[in-house]
């Protein structure tokens, strides 16, 4: 595992854009797994900025998000869907083909999940997996007490996520209490993963992470199985280190 540390969270999400820079330009037909959420807004401002600026070409990149609230769709301004194609995929030249988002509003959620893994799988796997990192030490929604086998699948989102989440939607009452995510298994079969984490609201799971044993109190520490796994972290979040 290796261990970055800035500055501040201004130069992390510029880091990690130039490290992404450099792996889409030596592999433009990438297949990048996208995370959502507050920390990697600053990530993707400066991709966006890369492709208006350097002519970084995202037109053969292929797409995946790692989870969905359940009952949102794209339409909705809180789905993890409309923060994505928002943020990023709008402000880049990506294909609509090259796009795959987990459907929220589907009446079907094992048969969703499981043409989404089918569908990655068809893709030749997740060369590059973005991750943020959950106060609680989730990853994508995961919660404590996931299984390290986990698969793609619905899950009930615990009262801290909620909270932490809450700064999303009007009012906390609104925040969704089930998603459809990615479970750790299937998170762990990508050939390389970087996790960002800023702030010191993530120190304690950070150390977790790094220093502590694998346990599924910590999902996040799966990641000490991976073969190459980036930390991207400001001083904040590394400072228990």
């Amino acid at each position: 595992m290796k261990i970055l540390i800035f500055e501040n969270y201004q130069e992390l999400c510029l880091k990690v854009a130039i490290f992404l820079e450099k792996r889409i330009r030596q592999n433009p037909k990438m297949v990048l797994g996208l995370a959502s959420g507050g920390t990697v807004v600053g990530l993707y401002e400066n991709l966006a900025n890369f492709y208006q600026k350097k002519g970084l070409d995202f037109s053969e990149v292929k797409f995946f998000n790692l989870d969905e609230y359940l009952g949102s769709g794209i339409e909705k301004k809180n789905s993890f869907a409309y923060f994505i194609k928002k943020v990023l995929l709008n402000q880049v030249n990506s294909k609509k083909e090259n796009i795959s988002l987990l459907n929220g509003k589907t009446k079907n959620w094992q048969k969703e999940c499981l043409f989404f893994e089918e569908k990655i799988e068809r893709a030749g796997g997740i060369d590059l997996q973005i991750l943020g990192l959950g106060a609680n030490g989730h990853l994508a929604f995961n919660e404590p007490g996931s299984s390290f086998g986990s698969k793609c699948r619905l899950v009930k989102l615990t009262p801290q996520t909620r909270q932490d989440n809450s700064r999303f939607f009007q009012k906390k009452e609104d925040v969704p209490k089930e998603a459809l995510t990615l479970g750790l298994a299937n998170i762990l079969l990508a050939k390389e993963i970087i996790l960002l984490a800023n702030g010191k609201q993530k120190a304690r799971v950070v150390k977790a992470l790094v220093k502590g044993k694998m346990t599924k109190e910590f999902p996040c520490s799966i990641l000490q199985q991976h073969s190459k796994v980036t930390l991207f972290l400001d001083k904040l979040a590394a400072s228990l280190l």
